[in-house]
Parts: C-alpha cells; sequence; structure tokens
C-alpha cells in the first residue's frame, strides 16, 4: 500500500454534496473546528502521523490491534455517556463506539491503517444517530482501507497469515477484562468466538503489549496537545476563581457550580468525576459522593478539572468555605503550598530529576514544613501517615494519562505531569496538634516540563491566601 503525504488532511465535501459524519467535523460544526482539524486543535495530518510513528517503530511483519470503546449500560437500555478509549483516540480522534484501528507492517514500503467502523445502518442511525461508515472513515480519517465492524474476523485472518509479532492487550489473563470492550457489543459475541478461535489457531506467534507501544508516544506532547491542555487549564482556572467569590450551601451545589462553568466557558465536560470535600470528607482522598453541607468554619478541598479537545485540567484547591482561614488553616495550608512551590521548581529536563526524585524531594521538605508547624518528633511512618499519596502523574487524554508511568525515568521537554502535595491529618489521632485534627489540604498544579523552564498552565488558578481571601469578599 503506498504510503500517503503527511500534508495530507481530510476530504472537503463536494460543491452542493452533503457531509456527515458520528461526529462534529469543520463542514457541520466550524464554530468548534477549523479547517482539517478531526478534533479540536488536531488535525488529522497529525493523527495519520502519529499512526505512522507507531508503523516506523515496529519490525516488518507486524500486527497492533487497539480497540476503541464501546457503549456501557447501566440497566437495560440506559446507558452512559460514552466515553472513547485512550490510545483509539490518541491514533484516530474516530469517537463512535464499536470501532478498532488495525496497523500493519510488512516492511517498510507497505505499512497500512485499517478502520474497523459501525457501518452505514438507516434504522441504527435513526435511534442513535450519524454513523461516519466505512467510507468516511477513509475521506475524513486518513484510514487506508475501512471496513464494518463485523468484517474483522475475516481482514485479520489474512493478516495474521504473514503477521510474526502481533502487538494486542486482551488475552493475557492480567488483561482478559478487555475482551467484552473490544469485541463483545451489539450481539457481536459471534465475532469474539471467532476471533478467540482464530488466534488460538494462529499458531506460534511472538505476542506484545500495544498499550505500552501507543502509550510511549504518548508520554511526552505535542504542540497542539499542550495547546488543548493550556485551554483546559486556563477555562477551568476561571471556574475556580469564580467558586472562591461564591457561597455554597453544599458540595453538590459547588459541584454543578464548576460543572456548569467548565462547560459555559468552552470544555466539552468534566475531566473526570470531581472531589468537593467539605469539613473532614477531606480526609478521604478520592471523596466523591460529595453530597454533604458545608459549614463556615470548615475548609472544603476540591479537586476537579475540564476537559477540552480531548485532553484534561486536573487541579486541587484548598479554601475555607466562609472565606477566611483561621490561624491553623492558615498555617497548614501555607505548609502545603511551600511544598508545591518547591516541587514545581525542579520540573525542568536539565534537572535530570525524575516523577519519584521530586516525591522523595516533596517527602523532606513536607517533614519540614510540618515541623515547623508544630509536629515535634514527626517520624517518617508518621509523615506517612499525614502525605499518602504520590507528588504526581503525567497528564493528557486521561487525568492519569499513562497506565505504567515512568516515574523513575528522568523528565523529557513536552511531558505534562501534576504536582500535588497534600496533608490529611486524623481526627482522631493523638500523635498530631489538636487544632491541625481533621484537616485535609491539597494543592495541585499542572506543569509543562521544558529544559530549562516550565510552564505551570494553571498558574491563573488563585493559592495565595491573601487571593483567596480578596476573591471571597466580594460574595454575593
Amino acid at each position: 500500500m503506498q504510503r500517503l503525504s503527511l500534508t495530507r488532511t481530510y476530504a472537503s465535501a463536494p460543491q452542493g454534496s452533503f457531509l456527515t459524519a458520528g461526529q462534529p467535523i469543520h463542514e457541520t460544526h466550524p464554530h468548534k473546528l477549523r479547517p482539517g482539524e478531526i478534533t479540536p486543535g488536531i488535525s488529522a495530518q497529525e493523527y495519520y502521523a502519529r499512526r505512522q510513528l507507531i508503523l516506523d517503530s515496529i519490525p516488518d511483519k507486524s500486527l497492533v490491534i487497539i480497540p476503541g470503546n464501546d457503549v456501557q449500560f447501566a440497566t437495560n437500555s440506559v446507558f452512559y455517556e460514552f466515553r472513547q478509549d485512550p490510545n483509539f483516540f490518541y491514533l484516530t480522534g474516530f469517537l463512535e463506539p464499536q470501532a478498532a484501528l488495525v496497523l500493519y507492517r510488512e516492511n517498510e514500503n507497505n505499512m497500512e491503517s485499517i478502520f474497523f467502523v459501525p457501518g452505514k445502518d438507516y434504522q441504527a442511525e435513526l435511534w442513535d444517530g450519524t454513523r461516519s461508515g466505512p467510507n468516511g472513515a477513509i475521506e475524513m480519517f486518513n484510514a487506508d482501507r475501512a471496513y464494518p465492524f463485523s468484517e474483522i474476523y475475516s481482514q485479520i485472518e489474512l493478516l495474521l497469515k504473514d503477521a510474526e509479532t502481533i502487538y494486542m492487550d486482551t488475552f493475557p489473563a492480567k488483561t482478559s477484562n478487555r475482551l467484552p470492550s473490544f469485541f463483545k457489543s451489539h450481539g457481536q459475541n459471534v465475532v469474539k468466538n471467532s476471533l478467540v478461535e482464530l488466534f488460538k489457531k494462529a499458531g506460534r506467534k511472538e505476542y506484545k503489549s500495544a498499550v505500552a507501544l501507543v502509550e510511549k508516544s504518548r508520554l511526552v506532547k505535542s504542540e497542539a496537545e499542550i495547546d488543548n491542555l493550556r485551554i483546559a487549564a486556563e477555562l477551568s482556572s476561571a471556574a475556580y476563581n469564580k467558586a472562591y467569590a461564591t457561597g455554597f450551601r453544599t458540595e453538590g451545589q459547588l459541584q454543578a457550580f464548576l460543572d456548569y462553568e467548565f462547560r459555559m466557558a468552552g470544555c466539552e465536560e468534566s475531566a473526570y468525576l470531581p472531589v468537593v470535600a467539605g469539613g473532614a470528607h477531606a480526609l478521604t482522598i478520592h471523596y466523591t459522593r460529595n453530597d454533604d453541607l458545608l459549614h463556615d468554619g470548615d475548609m472544603v478541598l476540591v479537586d476537579a478539572g475540564g476537559r477540552y479537545g480531548g485532553y484534561c485540567a486536573d487541579i486541587s484547591r484548598t479554601w475555607p468555605v466562609s472565606g477566611k482561614f483561621t490561624e491553623p488553616q492558615r498555617d497548614l495550608y501555607q505548609a502545603c503550598l511551600n511544598v508545591n512551590k518547591e516541587c514545581i521548581k525542579l520540573c525542568t529536563a536539565s534537572s535530570g530529576l525524575s516523577l519519584h526524585d521530586i516525591h522523595s524531594h516533596s517527602e523532606s521538605v513536607m517533614l519540614t514544613e510540618l515541623k515547623n508547624c508544630g509536629f515535634t518528633g514527626l517520624t517518617q511512618r508518621q509523615l506517612h501517615v499525614l502525605y499518602p499519596h504520590y507528588i504526581g502523574h503525567n497528564l493528557g487524554i486521561d487525568v492519569h494519562d499513562i497506565t505504567q508511568p515512568p516515574r523513575y525515568a528522568k523528565l523529557q521537554p513536552g511531558q505534562v505531569i501534576t504536582i500535588e502535595p497534600g496533608v490529611y491529618v486524623p481526627e482522631n489521632s493523638e500523635l498530631f496538634p489538636k487544632h491541625f485534627r481533621g484537616l485535609g489540604i491539597r494543592i495541585e498544579d499542572d506543569v509543562v516540563v521544558g529544559e530549562r523552564d516550565y510552564e505551570v498552565i494553571t498558574a491563573d488558578t488563585w493559592k495565595e491566601i491573601e487571593d483567596i481571601e480578596r476573591a471571597a469578599e466580594g460574595r454575593l
């Protein structure tokens, strides 16, 4: 198959024709997408280049299988909002469920991207909306070939005859839970069973992880990806700053306010289920019930962010419900903020540090800060009670962007990471000063790693005590 030019975008609609797709495209949604873009900020050319990078990195006679996600159902016909598989999204930008990407490299002169997508179906589209179909996958998404998903068995069977190395993540026991999301959907049990048998009969092949292969590419972000992350952070920051200036009676009201502000500002949705933890609920790291009252005198810990163009903001801030810090709240908050600032300074490639090195530094600084606050005789074990989680993680399409993060690898320019120290003082422990008990504080920023500098893309989210209190003075 002839390799495509990297200047290829996607076909424009012929004069007088009506172009439809199973997701927004420029021709139908010019308010969301610029010419050549498949998703906001990311062009068809970039998606094609990502696939080509994978094809260039694998040996001859290799087959890579990347499944998309299926619609998930709560009960019967009640379905959850659809979210595409991050690796499939990264390589295609294709947002419809029940799809798969197959990359095949015979040799350096014969490489191709094959899409398997929902076929055009009048009755299905009447109920569930327009589909791009195989022709749309070729015309708009730069597929070399495309077929209805139901033909995946016969096409993979042909490719397996010559393939020697298979990249996939469906059959090892530890990842067997991936199998249903790939094959078992909308009556595809026959396809599932056929593919299971097909690989059993394929003979001796070398199997490797497709997820690990793709995530190597996802670690360092392109300029377009960083732009999307900046926008998500900027829009989310504005929502936080408005929240400081607004009084809330309940955790649920604050959650609803932030989600509304994210969307009204231009985000597609909240990037993840947020933490809105008033008072001692902040001691639960992933508290997401968000169903209690907010009380003056308490603090509220919020971990939330919007998603823009498929990319996440991840911000944590903690502030007093009343708008004014008490003395213990102020002291403990400032200690956590100092750790946050000190660790952000280390987010450069030239530092030669890994994320794990930064975490170790955060523990050292936190230990000093807490001792200065009156946590006398604090041991390392006790510190792990107060600061039980890691300093941060990679950020991108997913809020925790890489499933097997290279914590011990040196930071690289273009990585985007979070820095999120936290301190959580148990309510009933006599080991720690009484006036701090029941306080939970986390301060999280999103940072683009540079060679000799860094960019805090969440810098617009106020975190200085004076700024938070000043914002609260204007409450209605």
